[in-house]
């Protein structure tokens, strides 16, 4: 049974009502002391959605958007190898040039 949503001309609330589709629309205001004429609005409604194997959106699909999704997929992967890669080589120059420039202690020798 669906909710149907309703508003009073009289004191302007909008409720929610459960009714069967079978049901005569409502024609009073539900709300204590106000008895105002009510106008059903439009409502969205649920979507469908089908569950189950043979239901996705993705089982339709033509055989070249499917190749372009994998190659996009595929591209995706690469720059972040990429980019992985460079962070790893970053990492590896900043730890050799500053274990590797080790200055004296500061004192000078007079001869």
């Amino acid at each position: 049974m669906p909710t149907y949503e309703y508003e009073c001309d009289k004191c302007g609330t909008v409720f929610e009502h459960f009714q069967s589709i079978k049901a005569p629309k409502l024609e009073r205001c539900t709300q204590e002391g106000c008895r105002g004429k009510v106008t059903r609005l439009l409502g969205t409604g649920g979507g469908i959605i089908f569950k189950g194997g043979g239901f996705y959106e993705t089982d339709y699909r033509s055989d070249s958007y499917k190749s372009g999704e994998k190659k996009a997929t595929e591209a995706a992967k690469k720059a972040k190898e990429k980019k992985s890669d460079s962070k790893k080589k970053d990492t590896k120059k900043s730890n050799s040039s500053s274990s590797g420039s080790k200055g004296s202690s500061g004192k000078t020798k007079k001869t």
